[in-house]
């Protein structure tokens, strides 16, 4: 009734009442208020009592109102005057509507004080109430209200079984959920429609899936919530193939896929045959125009298949329809970039994000800093990483393997002990960056004391990653005898990629013996994996015993394996362009050939010669020393000069390691061309600048240091012996 204060002509005037001021002109004071004292004397009285006029509301008008769910501010002003007219407020038709309309603000705690307030409960109030607590996330407050159904002898119906199953389906409670089948069936209800989709949904969510489908298979009527609900229940648990066998029995004319069914098939896309790639991408073309749900599916399919370029496709094409990309299309798009080294691309979207305020967002963020890291772009990748407001384990670790990766051991290591400062605890996988890290940079010593902090201090069992990673690490110091020592001792069985580490250390330091003994065991654990073959047939090369290289060569040609060919991406102009050894496809082909020709001749005079040798253990299907001259990576350097401005920065992405040749002719090449080329197969970064890679060049001066100390230290010693010596 008072207002709390009112400035007239720079005079403040407290404790004003209302009715003094003009409802037409809230500054016009009433004219039997001359002169400011007066005011102030009258607005210390107590006011007169008014009487409200009377405005008729009806129960139509009320509840007109309430069926269209009012904002917080109308809904309470509605109530106040439903409260204080003595008809509607005995009407329990508008309570059921006022309940539902809090519900629907996220108000269950309201809906709750108008539920404990009505005295005649019934079936309606307790459904209401239920929902009321499951629309808005309390499940367990939903199920109490369930249990004192019972109190007040009202028996659930079909309604009330839908919303409780939900409820159990959402906080997983898979014993409730077992008691409520069984009232179900006693009820004779387990035939309903609703209730069977529920119940498929909860056992399907509690990882019951053997219940979950005898459910739907028992259910008489099935709609496309049915079978969405079993998708939804083979997703959740991992499953992607077998809920993809639920989408292809959904095939029928009555019924078929829908949005709703790729929003369930999306959190468990994983890899999986071509022929459900083709059957994910038939569901796509029949539902693209649906929602943005069918294409974030497809995009993540095509990912997750290692199929990045029809990803980058197909996100170009959805900005062609006018489908606005949400924050998980986004997510799963950036991924493709990374694989690609589609940077300009990778830019875009970024910029995108930062225009449509999809930040902080923490996966999207991480997401970021994997593309910039995967593109070689260390400064944008630590950019995003200092300007986040959160971090988790998976941030950390992002940064610390993009330190990895492009060699730069030494900032891994020192971002990891800046983690452990900040108190998070670190996890298994991030123990595995940091020795991943430590073996690209060839730091022995920070290794061996990160497997240590792990073991001793975290009190985290060694996984098979790690021990490959130790491997690895000892592997690249020279530790041939002691990467060997090390796998036999583990407490577990070595799998293909700690032998095929020790394999590739072999090839590296000509070790025959431990190599073939590596070798054996590949071939048991992988027969048709075509790498480790070469790798054999190289330490073979090496040794001069050609017959045993031809054996190698007969095995494969008997077995049917075949190299797998290399292929090298680059991106020029917002569109990723791909070559193979050799290939002749792309339009420029005859001036890519005809440059390449004029850099091998300056290269020749520069003293190149080629490494003929790295055609027997190179992964691509060249054995001649004209052959090595069109591997793929070449061509796309050289596709990226011909194309760009001089001085612009070229990088390539190959699905495989880059062999000897390459190396050494793509340091040339930078020195020529007067070009950073910054180069990444499967195994790391190589970053070429004016004829050396960045890395491999600090790795020397970090062991020629090493050297000087270790060499100072024994002058040392042998100085303090000679002084002992009597004289």
């Amino acid at each position: 009734m008072f207002r709390k204060s009112l400035t007239i002509r720079g005079f403040k005037y407290q404790n004003i009442p209302r009715f003094i001021i003009s409802f037409r002109n809230p500054f016009r004071l009433s004219c039997h208020f001359s002169t400011a004292c007066q005011l102030e004397i009258l607005a210390s009285t107590k006011p007169p009592k008014l009487v409200p006029e009377k405005t008729a509301i009806t129960e139509d008008f009320c509840g007109q109102i309430l069926d269209k769910y009012p904002d917080i501010s109308t809904l309470k002003r509605l109530h106040s005057k439903i409260i204080f007219d003595q008809s509607l407020r005995a009407n329990p038709s508008l309570g059921i509507k006022l309940m539902r309309a809090y519900a629907a603000r996220g108000q269950p705690g309201m809906t709750r004080q108008i539920f404990d307030d009505i005295p005649e409960r019934n079936i309606v109030l307790f459904n209401v109430m239920i929902r009321s607590y499951v629309n808005n996330q309390f499940y367990e407050e939903a199920l109490n209200i369930y249990r004192n159904m019972s109190n007040y002898r009202i028996n659930p119906d079909h309604y009330t079984f839908p919303c409780v199953l939900k409820a159990c389906s959402a906080s997983e409670d898979l014993c409730v959920g077992k008691q409520i089948h069984a009232v179900v069936v006693k009820v004779g209800l387990d035939l309903n429609l609703f209730i069977g989709n529920g119940l498929v949904a909860m056992y399907g969510k509690c990882g019951c899936l053997l219940e979950a489908r005898s459910v739907l298979d028992e259910m008489p009527h099935r709609d496309v919530v049915s079978w969405n609900s079993m998708v939804a229940g083979y997703s959740q648990n991992g499953r992607f193939d077998d809920a993809l066998g639920v989408c292809r029995e959904m095939e029928s004319p009555s019924i078929k896929p829908n949005a709703g069914t790729m929003a369930s098939l999306l959190p468990a896309v994983t890899n999986t045959s071509h022929e459900n790639v083709l059957f994910v991408k038939e569901m796509f073309t029949q539902l693209a125009k649906e929602s943005v749900v069918s294409w974030n599916v497809m995009i993540a399919v095509y990912v997750k298949n290692s199929m990045s370029s029809l990803a980058i496709q197909l996100y170009s094409q959805m900005e062609a329809c006018g489908m606005e990309p949400d924050a998980i299309t986004v997510a799963s798009i950036l991924p493709a970039c990374g694989d690609l080294s589609a940077l300009f691309l990778g830019k875009q979207i970024h910029e995108y994000m930062e225009r449509k305020r999809l930040q902080p967002n923490l996966s999207l963020e991480n997401a970021l800093i994997d593309m910039y890291a995967k593109c070689g772009c260390l400064s944008s990748a630590r950019r995003v990483f200092d300007e986040m407001q959160h971090r988790d384990v998976v941030s950390w670790t992002s940064m610390i393997s993009a330190y990895g990766v492009n060699g730069q051991g030494h900032k891994a290591v020192a971002l990891f002990s800046e983690m452990l400062d900040s108190g998070l605890r670190p996890d298994p996988i991030i123990f595995v960056s940091v020795l991943s890290a430590c073996s690209h940079g060839g730091l022995l010593k920070e290794g061996r004391h990160c497997y240590k902090l792990m073991i001793e201090e975290y009190r985290i069992q060694p996984r098979l990653e790690h021990f490959s990673c130790m491997v690895d690490l000892l592997g690249r110091a020279g530790r041939i005898e002691e990467a060997y020592n090390f796998i036999r001792q583990m407490p577990t069985e070595p799998n293909e990629r700690i032998w095929g580490a020790l394999l590739g250390a072999c090839q590296v330091y000509s070790n025959m013996d431990i190599g073939l003994i590596a070798a054996d065991h590949l071939f048991l654990l992988a027969p048709e994996q075509s790498g480790y073959y070469v790798l054999l047939s190289n330490i073979y090369a090496k040794a001069g015993r050609w017959a045993d290289v031809s054996t190698i060569r007969s095995i494969m040609k008997g077995r049917g394996i075949k190299k797998v060919p290399g292929v090298s991406n680059v991106e020029l102009n917002d569109q990723v362009h791909t070559f193979l050894a050799g290939d002749q496809s792309h339009p420029l082909s005859k001036k890519i050939y005809e440059e390449l020709d004029v850099l091998v001749g300056k290269m020749r005079e520069a003293g190149y010669v080629p490494r003929t040798e790295s055609a027997l253990h190179d992964v691509e299907e060249e054995d001649k020393e004209n052959h090595l001259a069109v591997h793929s990576e070449k061509l796309a350097v050289v596709f990226a000069i011909i194309n760009t401005e001089p001085g612009t920065l070229i990088r390539i992405t190959k699905n495989l390691r880059v062999c000897g040749d390459c190396h050494i002719a793509i340091k040339l090449i930078s020195k020529i061309s007067q070009r950073a080329i910054i180069v990444r197969d499967t195994n790391r970064f190589h970053h070429f600048q004016n004829g050396l890679e960045e890395q491999r060049e600090a790795q020397k001066r970090s062991m020629h240091r090493c050297h000087q100390r270790q060499s100072s230290w024994q002058w040392l010693m042998q100085l303090h012996f000679l002084w002992a010596m009597p004289c």
